[in-house]
């Protein structure tokens, strides 16, 4: 049996009625799909100008497996470390690093960058919100602590997520700031920044409550997930972060068609009132994880190389 015909992709279900067992195993045939052939058509090809594979991160007390995107050396190659770029996927209780071979890359490929992107653990009742931004954090000072080994200058690193992949990436701006790693630049996609009981409490969440893409139920899901009862959700909503400034630039990217795009216009906001230097770009029409929808997402393609035009103009100053 062919890849194509293995990889189907499952019927949208009942968001509010989700138990367990279907979560699992709705979101083991999306990953199935979202890593497949099948699926290039609308998560798109990627560069042939990176190698691409999987490696495992040994952090304290477990295991993690990263997605890593390198370019492939040039004849002006001086064998000095890369650059970085953390990359954090989409999707909170559903994803996988793979379903971003088509931006990272590219990104790798052209910037040139060393970009590492984290699997890290999925939303479920036994695994918050908290874990996966542990992983995040984790990777982070895990590959900039072993600089050599991963073939990096540790010096020029950027961190950059997507959707609850941009929530990890901003607490990890913060949590850099506080500990003294020193990060070049920021790249928030389409970003959810309040996981509160305000989370939904946006004219954006009004106006596109059932979008193709993200509908009020899954945020809904996401939502009981991320913070069980008895966690404190203003610690992992870097809107509701106590100290923006001086935090690196941040380029803040929202599509106009998507529930949370309030997110991250609250928070370019918050952080430009904080001293930060923050870039909002909005993109017309378009909708909630459109940049890993090269296929159908015309818009993916400008923020695309307005990612990479800030990001090489970050990392290589």
């Amino acid at each position: 049996m062919s890849e194509a015909t293995a990889a189907k992709r499952p019927p949208e279900p009942d968001w509010s009625t989700m138990t367990e067992e279907e979560l699992v195993a709705y979101r083991e045939a999306e990953n199935r799909w979202r890593a497949s052939s099948a699926a290039r058509a609308i998560l798109g090809d990627p560069d042939p100008g990176a190698a691409i594979g999987w490696q495992e991160v040994a952090l304290p007390g477990r295991e993690l497996p990263v997605r890593v995107y390198r370019p492939a050396p040039g004849p002006d190659d001086t064998g000095a470390g890369l650059p970085l770029v953390l990359h954090v996927h989409g999707g909170g209780f559903v994803g996988t690093a793979a379903q971003s071979d088509w931006v990272n890359s590219h990104l790798a490929a052209q910037l040139p960058a060393l970009v590492v992107s984290v699997e890290h653990r999925l939303l479920a009742p036994d695994s918050p919100l908290s874990a996966a931004v542990g992983d995040g954090w984790d990777v982070l000072q895990h590959v900039v602590q072993h600089a050599a080994q991963w073939g990096i200058d540790p010096a020029r690193t950027a961190v950059f997520g997507e959707s609850c992949g941009a929530l990890i990436s901003a607490l990890a701006a913060i949590r850099a700031k506080a500990s003294g790693l020193r990060l070049r630049a920021q790249v928030l996609v389409n970003p959810a920044v309040d996981v509160t009981e305000t989370m939904l409490d946006y004219a954006s969440v009004t106006k596109h409550a059932r979008t193709p893409t993200l509908a009020v139920p899954q945020l809904q899901l996401f939502q009981r997930l991320a913070v069980p009862p008895g966690t404190d959700p203003r610690a992992l909503s870097p809107l509701c972060a106590g100290n923006l400034n001086g935090l690196v630039p941040a380029l803040v990217v929202v599509p106009t068609h998507d529930p949370v795009a309030d997110h991250g216009r609250h928070y370019a906001e918050r952080l430009r009132a904080a001293g930060t230097s923050a870039r909002l770009s909005e993109y017309p029409g378009a909708g909630h994880a459109f940049l890993s929808m090269p296929g159908v997402a015309p818009q993916s393609g400008a923020a695309r190389a307005e990612i990479l035009e800030f990001l090489r103009a970050s990392l290589t100053a």
